[in-house]
């Protein structure tokens, strides 16, 4: 179940300035897993969508218009996936003020850019650059303060970030980065009219870079041409989902879904995945990771296992000890 609980000492909590808070600003304990997926099951060989989410429309950082896909009432997170936002815009003043220095504990975040440039910087003296085409996946453990602004004044800003949550062995961890330039993220392409970006996991006897996470995750971003189709494997003990985010594309076999432009399939189990496409391309993100089973306490840019442990993590913001 989910219970929204507020401790007293949660009064210190209102006067954080959270820059990339949960809409209601609340702190949220999940003692279930979304979508557990047992690796004792007999499970069928392809998966299924088991629903279909469009994502909600709002603005976070200062001020830049997004769309959540998870983190938002109709799919509050799928273990061990906290939140997806796609950001896309051509105009200027939907992105320029960017995401001043902000906060984070407990938790990663997968920031991948399609096009346009930011620029991160953090409060340990980090800094770099995010092309079209590069990832950054940085662990942020115990705490960290950084910013992520663009470094553009006009022009198309695409991409999506993701919240992927950690162990609660790791969530005081040390802070760190994946930087990995476009380059570095190899292709392979596994059927005539398929190419996947491998970005996490494997696949075809291709390698993603980004090593040492936890929660062993899969990210491709697949490519389809009009008429073809493309059977991925995914660990039949990970959750994961489908993004579409141009075109449109079939899910499973049989009793298949189609997913248009901004739809998530969230995935039933299995240790595949089939997609198809029909007279056009498409472009989508299939991302899957193991579930940690763990309670969830969600408060703005800081996501532990118990109520106690947000109120620790403001006060140790507010102290500095970040």
């Amino acid at each position: 179940m989910v219970s929204r609980v507020r401790p007293a000492l949660l009064d210190i909590i209102a006067d954080v300035p959270i820059s990339r808070a949960i809409p209601d600003s609340e702190v949220f304990v999940d003692t279930t897993a979304t979508l557990r997926a047992s690796p004792d099951a007999a499970v069928p060989t392809l998966r299924q969508i088991q629903r279909i989410v469009r994502g909600r429309p709002t603005s976070d950082g200062a001020g830049v218009k997004l769309t959540r896909v998870i983190g938002q009432p109709d799919l509050d997170m799928i273990d061990p996936f906290l939140m997806l936002d796609e950001f896309r815009s051509d105009s200027a003043g939907d992105y320029i003020a960017g995401f001043p220095e902000h906060p984070h504990r407990g938790f990663e975040t997968v920031t991948y850019m399609l096009a346009g440039r930011m620029r991160h910087g953090d409060n340990q003296g980090n800094s770099g650059l995010l092309t079209p085409g590069s990832v950054q996946w940085m662990t942020a453990g115990r705490g960290i303060l950084h910013s992520e602004m663009p470094e553009q004044e006009n022009g198309l800003m695409w991409g999506f970030q993701l919240w992927v949550n950690l162990p609660a062995k790791d969530k005081m961890t040390a802070p760190r980065y994946q930087d990995i330039a476009p380059e570095a993220i190899p292709e392979t392409s596994p059927v005539a009219g398929a190419t996947v970006r491998v970005i996490a996991g494997s696949l075809n006897g291709v390698a993603g870079p980004v090593s040492g996470i936890a929660t062993e995750p899969v990210y491709f971003d697949v490519r389809l041409q009009a008429g073809a189709a493309v059977e991925l494997p995914l660990p039949a003990t990970h959750n994961g989902f489908a993004y579409v985010y141009q075109g449109q594309a079939r899910i499973g076999e049989g009793a298949s879904e189609q997913l248009v432009r901004g739809d998530l399939g969230v995935l039933g189990k299995g240790d595949g995945l089939k997609i198809t496409t029909g007279d056009a391309p498409a472009r989508l993100i299939v991302v899957a990771g193991k579930p940690l089973n763990e309670p969830v306490a969600k408060y703005g840019p800081f996501v532990m296992n118990t109520p106690q442990q947000i109120v620790q993590a403001v006060e140790d913001f507010r102290a500095g000890r970040f």
